[in-house]
This record gives C-alpha cells, sequence and structure tokens, in this order.
C-alpha cells in the first residue's frame, strides 16, 4: 500500500503545471517556463514528493536540482537550494554551477592533463590555467534522459547520458546515470552508476548550493557546519593539491566540533587565503568503502539540519566566497557573497595526478558506483 501511496503522489505532483501550492505550502516552479530544446534535446522539468511534502524539483538540462523543499522547525516548509524561475537563467547564468551534476571530472586537474596507461590527455583549461567541472562541454552543459521511477518503493528520477568519447578531451564513451530519490524520513539519495569501453577518469558530484535559510537574502556564514574529517589537502594558490595532507587540528578548517561558517572564515591563514574563504577537500574519516557520515549543517533561525552521508572518501567545502550578486536567482533575489553553500561528495582534486589519492580510473567491465545522501531534519 506504501509503495502505491508514493507512487501516486509522484504522478500527481509531476503533473502539475503551474504555480500552485499543494497542502504544504510548497511553490512549485512551472513546468511551461522550463519546456524548451537545447542542442536538438528536449529540456523539461521533474518534480516528486514524499508524503511528508518534501519536494524536489529537477531539470534535465545538467541533471540539476532547481528547488527543494524541507520543513523548518515551525513546520513551514523553505526552498534550501539555489537556482532560477526559467530555463533561460541557467542558460545565461554567469555561474552555471548553481545544482548540476558535474564531471567527467568535478573539481580541478592540474593544467588539464593526465596520464592513462602512459598515454597523456589534454581536457579543457577553464579556470586560470587548470580543468575545472568538465569545462563547458562538461555533464552540466548536457541535456540528460529523464524517467520518472521509483528507487527502492521511493519515488524517483533518473537521469541518464552517453557522453561520447574525446568529449572535452576525455577518453572512452562513457554510459552514466544518477537516479534522485526521496524516502519517508525526508532524504535525498543521489545514485550514480557509470561505464566506460575504454579507460577513462571519473568523479561526478552534484554541485548544489545550499542555504538553509531558505532564501539567498539572508548570509550563510551562521550555518553551523560539522565535518568528518581530520585532514585536508594542501594545495597551491591556484587551489591545485600539493599532495601533502594537512591535519585540520589547530587550523580554522577544524569542523570536528560544529562551527559557524562566519566565526573563523576571515582568519589569516594561507589555505583561507588561496580560497578567499572555504574552498577545500577535506579527507573524511571513513573505516570502510561504505555510505558513512561526512558532514551536517545547521541554521539556527529555521532550525533546519541538512546531514551529508557519503561512500566517497572526500567531500570539498565552499562558502560562496566568488558570488557577487550578478546572477539573480528565484524570487529576483540576487545570489550575494556568501548566500550559498556546496558539499560535493567527491574524489580528491587532480588525482589523476596523484599516485598517493584514491584512483579515479574507471576501466571497461569494471562499473562506477557512488551514493550520497542529503537528510533534512529540525532541531
Amino acid at each position: 500500500m506504501k509503495k502505491i501511496i508514493l507512487l501516486a503522489t509522484l504522478f500527481a505532483v509531476a503533473a502539475c503545471g503551474g504555480n500552485e501550492k499543494p497542502a504544504n505550502g510548497v511553490k512549485l516552479l512551472d513546468k511551461a517556463d522550463f519546456q524548451t530544446t537545447v542542442g536538438g534535446k528536449d529540456v523539461s522539468l521533474y518534480t516528486i514528493q514524499n508524503e511528508n511534502g518534501m519536494t524536489l524539483q529537477l531539470c534535465n538540462y545538467g541533471a540539476r536540482i532547481v528547488a527543494l523543499w524541507v520543513p523548518t522547525k515551525d513546520g513551514s516548509f523553505v526552498d534550501v537550494s539555489h537556482g532560477y524561475e526559467t530555463i533561460e537563467g541557467y542558460l545565461s547564468a554567469g555561474d552555471n554551477n548553481s545544482g548540476p551534476v558535474v564531471g567527467r571530472y568535478g573539481n580541478r586537474i592540474a593544467n588539464g592533463t593526465f596520464h592513462i596507461d602512459d598515454k597523456e590527455y589534454q581536457v579543457q583549461v577553464n579556470e586560470n590555467h587548470n580543468h575545472l567541472h568538465g569545462g563547458d562541454t562538461g555533464f552540466g552543459f548536457q541535456v540528460w534522459n529523464a524517467t520518472e521511477t521509483t528507487a527502492d518503493g521511493n519515488p524517483a528520477v533518473a537521469m541518464s547520458y552517453l557522453a561520447p568519447d574525446g568529449e572535452g578531451g576525455y577518453p572512452g564513451n562513457l554510459d552514466i546515470t544518477v537516479t534522485y530519490s526521496l524516502t519517508p524520513d525526508n532524504r535525498l539519495v543521489i545514485g550514480y552508476r557509470a561505464e566506460t569501453d575504454a579507460p577513462t577518469v571519473l568523479n561526478p558530484t552534484s554541485h548544489t548550493y545550499f542555504n538553509l535559510h531558505g532564501t539567498a537574502e539572508e548570509s550563510i556564514l551562521t550555518h553551523q557546519v560539522m565535518i568528518a574529517a581530520d585532514g585536508f589537502t594542501a594545495t597551491d594558490e591556484y587551489l591545485i593539491p600539493t599532495g601533502e595532507i594537512v591535519p585540520v587540528e589547530g587550523t580554522p578548517l577544524d569542523f570536528r566540533t560544529p562551527m559557524a561558517v562566519g566565526d573563523r572564515i576571515g582568519e589569516d591563514y594561507e589555505a583561507l587565503n588561496y580560497g578567499l574563504g572555504y574552498d577545500h577537500n577535506f579527507v573524511l574519516n571513513k573505516s570502510g568503502m561504505g555510505v558513512e557520515l561526512a558532514a551536517e549543517v545547521y541554521e539556527p533561525a529555521t532550525g533546519v539540519v541538512m546531514t551529508v552521508y557519503t561512500d566517497q572518501p572526500a567531500i570539498q567545502f565552499y562558502s560562496g566566497n566568488f558570488m557577487d550578486g550578478s546572477d539573480v536567482g528565484k524570487g529576483g533575489i540576487p545570489f550575494n557573497y556568501r548566500t550559498g553553500i556546496a558539499l560535493e561528495a567527491q574524489n580528491y582534486p587532480d588525482a589523476p595526478n596523484h599516485d598517493t589519492f584514491p584512483s579515479a580510473e574507471l576501466r571497461p567491465g569494471e562499473v562506477y558506483t557512488q551514493t550520497t545522501v542529503y537528510a533534512f531534519g529540525v532541531r
């Protein structure tokens, strides 16, 4: 019976065509505002909701999260994700990394080069002299195939994309599927699966900007963050890892106990100076290969708690240091300085160029999988 109820909810909510408000007060984005074609492929909006009213809206341009409504301590719902009200907002944004799956390689690759089996590959250089988030032909700029489905009996949308050999300079035809689902206990589960027909590198991640106030009018500096990591990857001034893992103890990057983002972000510390704030890869305290606690964010004003679990070895914490108000999001609200954070479950940046880092290679016959969970509650 539970499965039938959830399926009914899935298709009822997905059919909403305007800015209707479901019983929980969630204001849906209008599907008509996302229907267009990009590169000859159809773009649309997809909506799922669990039995508690938690609501997720997705666009298949970039397989991206465009809205995520979660409950607050007073029983109201807020949209905790950055995004735009129309597809035109995403197509014209100065920062296209609002909500998409990024890759093939999320984060940075030094000089845009790496070797596989003694062969050098050159991918796009798009940040300083390095490669970032797959470049401008990466996953976030592609139209994915979307299917409304279920995952473990829960409402879900599966996004799939076949990245052709040579796209962005990456070798191999890569077949990737990312499935978003909502559980009855208010968890957003993101599952990844990929295969290749030639050796390649892969490090996809969800690049959603969160603000637990539910509006970009408020800074994220009051968010209290915990990251389950004893160390972080040291970088040069261009945020490329040096290969050294630095202990967080005694540094402004020690989030092993909860700390407000704004408490130490202005300290004169080399790693903070390089990132203009927090923009660092934290090496998680993993006990195995499974899904484990990675981070927690709490906003006292709304009571919203977001807990991140992942099977990845690391998580990138970014504090919105380059947001400058030039991009204007939902409700006509600009994304001003430090009004969003990202917590990107991932492999280490530049892992293809560091033998001591976890391998990012994927070979024919192997299956890449990843599970990352964003769980929501109130305190």
